[in-house]
């Protein structure tokens, strides 16, 4: 009798990456790592309404939703890591991700690399702990707008309530205190033809902006600490 060709390893560890795999990976910026952490890219433009230039890399407010409701829905993922690097973009798709991040009952944890700049500080701080790498910044500046703008009483109030609602969610969702992030972003010293602060690594946990100095290992590590309190 012949012998059957057993393969050595099972055949999970052996089969190759699938193309659904590279693709989600490649189109939404989201893997999991050990079946039990999901991992959320924020890389680039958050794109909302209107479509960034092809030569931008964007992250899309449509992908990045239903990848969230999915993670909450997911009994097999416990946890949710973000890892950022965006130059901010569109305020109401920033503001819509963050606020379902914070809504979320499984533990989060945000890493901020390279940059968490415009409405990517709500973004890092809508999750359980916030992590920055040392050379990482974070610029906060007042909210700002391209295009038309109808220079009348209701537009100006409009875009009043818009501050507003960002100014309140950071504070919220970290230790910072609303007249000193005020102070940051009305600050006319550091950015040239433009008003507001950059922050980085260390000054932005000094300002309680961030929990906390760290790298990859780190977050991890915090992560896994939420979701065995959580169990």
């Amino acid at each position: 009798m012949e012998e059957e060709n057993t393969p050595s390893g099972s055949e999970e560890e052996n089969a190759p990456v699938s193309s659904e795999k590279i693709e989600q990976v490649k189109e939404l910026g989201t893997t999991k790592a050990k079946k039990s952490i999901q991992i959320l890219n924020i890389i680039g433009q958050i794109e909302g309404h209107t479509i960034v230039p092809p030569q931008s890399k964007a992250t899309k407010y449509e992908h990045v939703i239903p990848v969230l409701t999915d993670v909450e829905q997911n009994d097999d993922i416990q946890g949710l890591l973000v890892i950022m690097n965006t130059v901010g973009g569109d305020v109401e798709a920033g503001l819509a991700i963050a606020e379902l991040i914070r809504g979320m009952s499984k533990p989060s944890v945000s890493l901020v690399l390279g940059g968490g700049h415009s409405i990517g500080v709500p973004l890092a701080v809508s999750t359980d702990f916030a992590f920055i790498a040392p050379t990482a910044s974070m610029t906060i500046h007042p909210l700002r707008t391209t295009g038309l703008f109808i220079t009348v009483p209701q537009n100006f109030e409009y875009y009043r309530k818009m501050q507003e609602r960002i100014l309140k969610f950071i504070c919220a969702n970290s230790r910072i205190r609303e007249e000193r992030l005020e102070a940051l972003m009305f600050s006319k010293n550091q950015l040239a033809d433009d008003m507001g602060t950059v922050l980085i690594g260390k000054q932005a946990v000094e300002e309680q902006l961030i929990d906390a100095v760290g790298g990859l290992h780190e977050a991890l590590d915090k992560l896994r600490e939420l979701i065995k309190k959580k169990e």
